[in-house]
This record gives C-alpha cells, sequence and structure tokens, in this order.
C-alpha cells in the first residue's frame, strides 16, 4: 500500500477511533457511563481542542479526502447500533406497569417537548439556518430535549443492580414508552424537512406506515417461523446464516426507511424489533455485531459528532452562551420534572419520583443520534449543533451523581421500597395498577400514595 493509497487515511482514522475507547474504560473507572468519555473524546479530537491547538495534526489525522469514508463506516457502526436497540428493546417490561408507565412515560415527553418547542420558536430568528421551516426546527428541536437513551439508562441500572428493583423496571418501561413517541415525532420532523412539496409529508407517512405494517404482519412472521424450526430441530441453526441474515435484514430496513424519506435509522431499529429473541444463534451473530461494531465502527460515529462541534463558535460571546445555558435549564427541567411530576401525580414517594426523573434526564448517544439528523439535514446550524452535543454531554453525566444522592444502592431502594409498601398496605387510596386489575410489581413503591 503506497503513502498516496486513499485507503492509509481511513486506516488511521480508524486507529484513532480507539481513543474514543480508552476515554469510555477512563470515565467507567470513576463510575461515569462510558458514553460520556465517548462523546468527550469526539468533541476533544475535533476543532474545539484538537484543531485549535494542532491544526496541522488534525488534518493529517482526518483528511478531507477521508471523512466520507470515515462517515459512511460511522454511519454503519450506528445503524448496527440501532438495530441492537430494538432487538434488546424490553417490551415486556410494560407488563404490570402499564397505566403507570404510559402515564410517566409521556408525561417525561409532553412537559420537555412543550418547553422546548416554546424555546425553539425563541431561538428560531436568531439560531435558524437560512432556508430552514419553522415547524421543523420547532419538531427537531423539541424531540431532542426530550429523548432518553435507553441503552445508557439500561446499563446504568444493572451496574448498579437496579435493574430488578421497582425503580429499574419501571424507569425501563417508560424509557420504552419514552422512545416510542419520540422516534415517532422524529420521524414525521425528518418527513417534513425533506419533502418538497406540501403533499408529499402525508404521503411519507402513509408509506412509513405501510413499511412498519408490512415488518410487523409479513417479516415478522417468517423470521419467527425460521426460529420455530431451528428451535424444533427442522432447521439446523447455523450462526454464520444467522449472521447474515441479521446485517442484510438490517441493512435492506434502513436502505428502505432512507428511501421512503424517514432516515435509515428507523429501518434497523424496527429490523431490531422484530427479529426473534432467546434463540442462540441470533443472540450469538447480534453479539457478533456488537463486537465489532461498538468498539470499532461507533467511535467513528462519536468522531464525526466531534468534527462537527466547535465550542469556538460560542468563543466569547456572551448571547451564544446564554442560549446554551437557556437550552441546558430548559432540557433538565423539562425531562426530570416532566418525569419527576407525572410520578409523583401516580402516588410515587418524591425520592423515587426524583430519582426515575435523573435516569430519564440521560441523554447518551440516542441525543447524538438525533442531532445528526437534524445536523445532516441542514435544519441544526452548527453553532446550535455545539450547544446541543454539550447538553446532551452535561444531562449523561449528571445522572450518576445525582441517582448517586437519590438511590445510593439496590439495598437502600429496597428497604424505600418495603417501607413504602407497608405504608401503602394502610393508606386507603388505590392504585393505578390495582384498580385495573394488575399486580403490583416488586416493592410497590408507587403504590397511589402521594403523601410517602
Amino acid at each position: 500500500m503506497s503513502a498516496g493509497d486513499p485507503l492509509a487515511p481511513v486506516l488511521l482514522c480508524v486507529s484513532v477511533g480507539a481513543g474514543c475507547w480508552i476515554a469510555a474504560r477512563a470515565v467507567r473507572r470513576v463510575g461515569q457511563p462510558a458514553v460520556v468519555g465517548e462523546i468527550a473524546a469526539g468533541i476533544l479530537l475535533g476543532p474545539s481542542l484538537l484543531g485549535r491547538l494542532w491544526p496541522t495534526g488534525q488534518a493529517l489525522l482526518f483528511p478531507p479526502d477521508a471523512l466520507p469514508v470515515i462517515e459512511a463506516l460511522g454511519d454503519l457502526g450506528l445503524l448496527v447500533f440501532m438495530f441492537l436497540v430494538g432487538h434488546r428493546f424490553d417490551l415486556p417490561a410494560l407488563r404490570g406497569h402499564s397505566r403507570i408507565a404510559l402515564a410517566v412515560g409521556q408525561g417525561s415527553v409532553l412537559l420537555p417537548l412543550l418547553a422546548g418547542g416554546v424555546l425553539a420558536l425563541a431561538m428560531y430568528p436568531s439560531l435558524a439556518p437560512p432556508g430552514v421551516a419553522r415547524l421543523p426546527f420547532v419538531l427537531f428541536i423539541a424531540v431532542s430535549l426530550s429523548v432518553t437513551a435507553f441503552p445508557v439508562l439500561a446499563r446504568i441500572l444493572a451496574d448498579r443492580g437496579l435493574h430488578h428493583t421497582t425503580l429499574g423496571t419501571l424507569a425501563t418501561a417508560c424509557a420504552a414508552v419514552d422512545d416510542i413517541t419520540a422516534w415517532c415525532l422524529l420521524a414525521l420532523a425528518v418527513a417534513l424537512t425533506r419533502a418538497t412539496s406540501l403533499w408529499q409529508v402525508p404521503v411519507t407517512i402513509a408509506e412509513a406506515f405501510g413499511f412498519v405494517a408490512a415488518m410487523t404482519l409479513g417479516v415478522r412472521p417468517l423470521l419467527a417461523c425460521w426460529a420455530s424450526r431451528v428451535r424444533n430441530g427442522l432447521g439446523a441453526p447455523s450462526d454464520s446464516l444467522a449472521l447474515v441474515l441479521l446485517f442484510t435484514g438490517l441493512s435492506l430496513s434502513a436502505l428502505i426507511t432512507d428511501a421512503i424519506g424517514i432516515h435509515a435509522i428507523f429501518g434497523a431499529f424496527l429490523f431490531g424489533v422484530v427479529t426473534p429473541r432467546a434463540l442462540p444463534c441470533v443472540d450469538l451473530a447480534a453479539r457478533h455485531l456488537e463486537s465489532v461494531a461498538m468498539p470499532v465502527l461507533l467511535p467513528l460515529f462519536f468522531i464525526t459528532v466531534g468534527l462537527g462541534t466547535n465550542i469556538g463558535l460560542l468563543g466569547a460571546h456572551a448571547r451564544a452562551w446564554l442560549w446554551f445555558v437557556a437550552i441546558l435549564v430548559v432540557a433538565v427541567a423539562g425531562k426530570w420534572g416532566g418525569t419527576a411530576a407525572a410520578a409523583r401525580l401516580c402516588g410515587g414517594p418524591w425520592r423515587e419520583s426524583l430519582a426515575l426523573g435523573s435516569l430519564m434526564n440521560c441523554r447518551g448517544v440516542t441525543e447524538l443520534v438525533v442531532l445528526n439528523v437534524g445536523l445532516s439535514l441542514g435544519v441544526l446550524g452548527s453553532g446550535l449543533f455545539t450547544m446541543l452535543v454539550l447538553m446532551a454531554l452535561a444531562t449523561t453525566a449528571m445522572t450518576v451523581p445525582a441517582l448517586n444522592r437519590l438511590q445510593p444502592s439496590a439495598t437502600t431502594t429496597e428497604s424505600a421500597v418495603t417501607a413504602a409498601a407497608q405504608h401503602g398496605a394502610r393508606s386507603a387510596s388505590l392504585s393505578p395498577s390495582r384498580r385495573s386489575g394488575e399486580q403490583p410489581v416488586q416493592g410497590g413503591q408507587f403504590d397511589g400514595n402521594p403523601n410517602q
């Protein structure tokens, strides 16, 4: 391979991506989610630090002719990530929690959506790129302030031993409701942005619903039939066949949704949702995809985000920093406050309601997905994109310290759960789950007594 080979800079960029993995390992040692280190490393490798201190070095590491390939590889890692999120989407967690999860989940979306929409209307005259319509801009900002990082939340709960507690199960269920709502709204925002005429929007939405129906009623039964044959020994379980099937399926699904006009990430996510679970060859193939995409390809996505993030654009401009502070305050107050208020209204004690709010306030890589879509479509300018990336980093970093204060340990959590259950047994008020005939979940934190 010669020095002038176009593959050389791509290989160099892939090697530099190991810095994100190292940063992820470093921040996990201090109790932070790995994505905090990955986002921070991407920002530091971009114009915010490396480009400012050593512009020549940054140009050597990330030459312009290699950037399209790096972006494509990062997007491929992102598609695999979205497939894995869909494949591990915990819909069964809603069972027994459906009423409370729907109430709290929608509350955790509604308030930040409204607050984000109001803030976006105020930002539109000065921060919207030229030619961007008001409605798509407002929708993108509102959605970006409303999302929750489902995978990061699940990892935090698992690391702290809270995933089997009432708080952990309810947080997982609420995040599922939250994500479904946010992805639907994001698909609508993308459709509005890409539409060249007004009539094209309902056409795009109808095609999207048709694709969802085809995947649910057509592809899912076919995959279930194949999985049943494998389980019954009628079909030879082939790990390589499953790997090819998964990668081809997520790629074709992503291609279709991109052609429809609602972005490729939705196709990969939906294919993950309809893929059979608890099948050894499928689970092994998913782990193989994860073992390559997560440590090798996804860091290139963080680098791409970092290259588009330039804190220097904010500089010493007080107005820009005031906008950032406003974004951060609205994001935290809307998401954390909306979740805690909804949980409190459902009968949750204040401490557990605030803990649930802190978990739902975690945005992580899910936020970057939304922001990257907005940037690629031209809805977000570089300055606003930088502010929102910093907001994602800040809200994700504050999750674990807040949870440490509110829920010091799984043991403490279970003690609070038991106390709440005993108090609820003496209370005359009925919980939503009892009113609907559902069985209360472990511990009964949210038992319908708002005076705890």
